[in-house]
């Protein structure tokens, strides 16, 4: 199930829980600090920038099943 934010002056999102390793955790943490972000505005901007990169180069590069 997912909740989505319905307020009138933000873009919409999809609010849903993610489970993760306590060290992945810390080192996203470390570097959201670093960078003066959230830990959640930090694994966005992480995602937005895979997916960028997924669309402008080979999907060859991102098949993890290899």
């Amino acid at each position: 199930m997912s909740i989505v934010d319905e307020s009138p002056m933000k873009e919409r999102r999809k609010s849903f829980l993610l489970r993760i390793d306590e060290g992945l955790w810390d080192d996203v943490a470390t570097w959201a600090g670093q960078e003066l972000r959230s830990v959640n505005g930090q694994i966005e901007l992480i995602l937005r920038r895979a997916v960028e990169e997924r669309k402008k180069g080979s999907k060859d590069d991102w098949d993890f099943n290899k």
